[in-house]
């Protein structure tokens, strides 16, 4: 049983495959937060501005098995068969991603990238890997396609994962969970990125394109 928050195509918004048509696929649930507003202080993460709560978003719902869900994000497709790329998302997706999705989503002919916080061992057969750490959280992963860092964290500094192999390590700077629609051109997080990315050269700058021009 797979319980997903919400499914639909879209544009990825930010680092190594920006640009690529992507359906995400949100599951529900993470191991850092609750996703209540009343614990989010008390939370190893504390500045997520998803909801990843229950199955009542846009085309969430729970699927019985890796055929189910599948099936069901064939159709976001809208018959294109060529380039299928998903983004396992979350909340936390390791909680739920198992072997019987990966070989069911490459069997159907899809690229896959997950977004993991890296506290959780990840299936064999994934084809990328987005490394996302979060505060204090003890990561396990030791080796990833994208390391991608929200900056600033005091607890989580881009040092601290000087150990862990990745093809691109990417800043994205921390922007206020409860902000407006319209995205900051630069704020204080974003010139702090910037410099460090200048200082350190093996560091890029990443942006959430998807919400600087608007889409869903």
């Amino acid at each position: 049983m797979y319980s997903v928050k919400e499914a639909f195509y879209t544009l990825q918004g930010e680092g190594a495959q920006a640009g690529r048509p992507a359906v995400f696929c949100r599951f529900t649930g993470c191991n850092l937060w609750n996703g209540k507003a009343a614990s989010r202080t008390d939370a190893i993460c504390t500045f997520c501005d998803t909801d990843f709560i229950g199955t009542d978003g846009q085309n969430g719902g729970k699927f019985a098995d890796a055929h189910a869900l599948v099936s069901h994000l064939n159709q976001l497709w809208q018959g294109q068969t060529q380039d299928r790329f998903v983004v396992l998302t979350g909340g936390e997706p390791a909680l739920q991603v198992d072997s019987p999705l990966i070989e069911t989503l490459h069997a159907h002919g899809y690229f896959i990238a997950i977004e993991t916080n890296g506290t959780k061992a990840l299936p064999k057969g994934i084809d990328w890997v987005c490394l996302s750490p979060k505060g204090a959280s003890d990561v396990v992963l030791k080796a990833c396609d994208e390391l991608k860092l929200v900056f600033p964290q005091p607890s989580a500094p881009p040092e601290r994962f000087a150990h862990i192999s990745a093809k691109v390590r990417y800043l994205s700077p921390l922007n206020p969970y409860d902000a407006d629609s319209i995205y900051p051109a630069r704020n204080e997080h974003t010139q702090q990125a910037i410099n460090y990315c200048l200082q350190h050269s093996e560091w890029r700058l990443t942006l959430q394109t998807h919400k600087v021009v608007g889409i869903d």
